[in-house]
C-alpha cells in the first residue's frame, strides 16, 4: 500500500505543474490562449511518440482509423473534455494563484456526480455532507482571496474553473457512454483500441486539434513569448505524459478497490504541492488562516470523499 500511495502522490506532484507553471506564464505576459493551445500541440506530439515507442507504427494506425471512423464524436468530446476545460483553467491562472485555482479546480469531485445524472446514471446520495464540506473550503479560499482584490478577479479566477470542472467529466463520460453503447446521442465505438488508457487521450487530444485552432484565430492574441514555448512543452511533458503514465501504473498496480480508492485519494495533494510550488518558485505568500483552513477541509473531505465512496 505504501508503494501505491507514494506513486499517486508522485503523480499527484507533476499534475500541480500545471497551476503553478500556468501561474509563471500569466505573471510572465504570457497570452493564455498559447498557454492553452500550445499545450496540446505538444501533447499531441508527445502521445504520438509514447504510443510509437511502446506500441509500434500498427497501433498509431488504429487510432487514426478509430478517430476517423467517428471524427464528428471525437471533436464533440475532445473540445468540450479538453477544449473547453484546459483553455478555461489558463484564463483562470490570469485572475488568481495557481494554488486557489487548483483548490477551486476540486470541484470536479462535485460536478462528476451531477454530470451522471445528466446522463442518467444513479449515484449514491450518501455524499452530500462530504460534498459540503469541500465546499465550504473552496468558498473559504475564494473569500481570502476576495478580501485583498477587486471581485472581478475573484469572478475571473473562480468561475471559469468552476466550468471547466463540469466540462472535463463531460468529455471523459462521452466517451464511457460511446465504449458500452448505451446512449442514444452518443454513437457506440465499438473498437479496441480505446480500451487503452493512452490512446483514449491521444482520440481526445487530436479531437481538440479543431477548438484550439478557432480558439487562436478568433482571439488572435500576441506571439507566444519564448517562456511560453519552454513552460508549454514542460507543463505537457510533466501532467499531460509523467503525472498520466505513474497514475495510471499505480491503478493498474491495484488489486482492491480500497487500493484504487487510496491511489485516487493522493490527487487531493494537488493543492498542497501547488501551494508549495508557488512559494518556492514564485516567491508566493502562504495563505491566511480562512485560506489554510479552506485547504485543510477541501483536502480533508477529498480523503474522507473518497473512502465513502468506496464504501458505499
Amino acid at each position: 500500500m505504501l508503494r501505491l500511495v507514494s506513486l499517486g502522490m508522485l503523480a499527484a506532484l507533476f499534475f500541480s505543474s500545471t497551476f503553478v507553471l500556468n501561474r509563471a506564464m500569466s505573471l510572465e505576459g504570457g497570452h493564455w490562449v498559447w498557454t492553452a493551445s500550445l499545450r496540446f500541440g505538444y501533447m499531441t506530439a508527445f502521445l504520438c511518440a509514447w504510443v510509437l515507442v511502446t506500441r509500434g507504427a500498427g497501433r498509431l494506425v488504429q487510432i487514426a482509423v478509430a478517430f476517423l471512423s467517428h471524427w464528428v464524436f471525437w471533436i464533440a468530446a475532445g473540445s468540450i473534455g479538453f477544449g473547453v476545460f484546459y483553455s478555461l483553467l489558463c484564463f483562470s491562472a490570469s485572475f488568481a494563484p495557481g494554488w486557489i485555482v487548483a483548490t477551486t479546480w476540486q470541484t470536479t469531485i462535485l460536478a462528476t456526480p451531477v454530470v451522471l445524472m445528466v446522463f442518467g446514471r444513479r449515484v449514491p446520495s450518501r455524499g452530500l455532507l462530504l460534498t459540503t464540506l469541500i465546499f465550504a473550503g473552496i468558498l473559504l479560499v475564494n473569500v481570502e482571496h476576495g478580501s485583498s482584490v477587486p471581485i472581478r478577479e475573484v469572478l475571473g479566477g473562480a468561475l471559469p474553473v468552476i466550468v471547466a470542472a463540469f466540462a472535463y467529466p463531460v468529455g471523459n463520460q462521452m466517451v464511457w457512454e460511446a465504449k458500452r453503447g448505451a446512449g442514444r446521442l452518443i454513437p457506440h465505438i465499438d473498437h479496441d483500441v480505446i480500451e487503452d488508457s493512452f490512446a483514449r487521450v491521444l482520440l481526445l487530444t487530436l479531437g481538440s486539434v479543431p477548438f484550439w485552432v478557432a480558439l487562436v484565430l478568433l482571439a488572435a492574441p500576441p506571439p507566444p513569448s519564448p517562456g511560453q514555448w519552454v513552460n508549454t512543452a514542460m507543463v505537457a511533458l510533466f501532467s499531460g505524459v509523467v503525472a498520466t503514465a505513474i497514475f495510471l501504473h499505480a491503478r493498474h498496480l491495484c488489486s482492491h478497490p480500497y487500493e484504487i480508492a487510496a491511489v485516487d485519494a493522493t490527487q487531493s495533494m494537488e493543492v498542497v504541492f501547488s501551494l508549495m510550488g508557488e512559494m518556492i518558485f514564485l516567491h508566493g505568500s502562504f495563505p491566511g488562516a480562512m485560506g489554510a483552513t479552506g485547504v485543510g477541509l477541501t483536502v480533508l473531505g477529498l480523503l474522507a470523499y473518497t473512502r465513502w465512496q468506496f464504501k458505499s
